[in-house]
């Protein structure tokens, strides 16, 4: 399938960086998944004194990932940790597919396909550890960071230059938004994105 004609220079750039193939499998992205420590976050984890957990989030990924709901792609939240934290951050952003705790990331996945009725071709996944991997093989858009083990990033179709915590998350909406002509309307406020058309 032929891929739309970049309709910003901003589209074009970003799409220059990426093999046709990669940007076919960004295309047909309808729910985009992320793992949450390692790729939102730097992966640290800071504790008060009194035994509070601490975590940093970019307010570039943070942004990105709010385009992506503003376009129509369904963006959800997955991780193995529990904790406040997250479900702070997403309530900020206007996330409401947040699953904490998940240890079998592959499954959770293809329930989330199901419940909105898409294959899991129409899935991206972006993760960074051992605990990803069978996501990342199951999925149509499989995303990783440069920081994560070499045996992860190798499983991926498509590896952000920036690290996790610092950009990633927005590389990857910027791709996806970018390859399904989306990240155009952005530029231009006066626009209205119909059915993925600029209008």
């Amino acid at each position: 399938m032929k891929l739309p004609s970049p309709h910003h220079p901003a589209e074009a750039l970003i799409l220059a960086k990426v093999t046709p193939a990669v940007a076919e499998r960004a295309r047909n992205v309808r729910i985009m998944a992320f793992d949450v420590d390692g790729v939102l976050t730097d992966g640290g984890l800071w504790y008060g004194e009194h035994g509070e957990q601490l975590k940093c989030f970019n307010a570039l990924d943070g942004h990105g990932l709010r385009l992506m709901r503003e376009s129509g792609i369904i963006v959800a939240l997955i991780t193995g940790r529990e904790g406040p934290i997250l479900a702070r951050r997403a309530a900020e952003l206007g996330i409401a597919l947040v699953q904490q705790g998940v240890r079998d990331k592959a499954q959770a996945i293809a329930n989330l396909a199901q419940e909105h009725g898409c294959t899991l071709g129409e899935v991206g996944f972006m993760g960074d550890d051992i605990i990803d991997m069978a996501a990342l093989q199951r999925v149509g858009f499989a995303a990783s960071v440069p920081n994560a083990p070499i045996y992860v990033s190798q499983a991926a179709h498509w590896v952000a230059s920036r690290p996790g915590g610092s950009g990633a998350v927005r590389e990857c909406c910027d791709l996806i938004l970018a390859s399904q002509g989306r990240l155009s309307a952005f530029f231009n406020p006066g626009a209205k994105l119909i059915g993925g058309v600029i209008q």
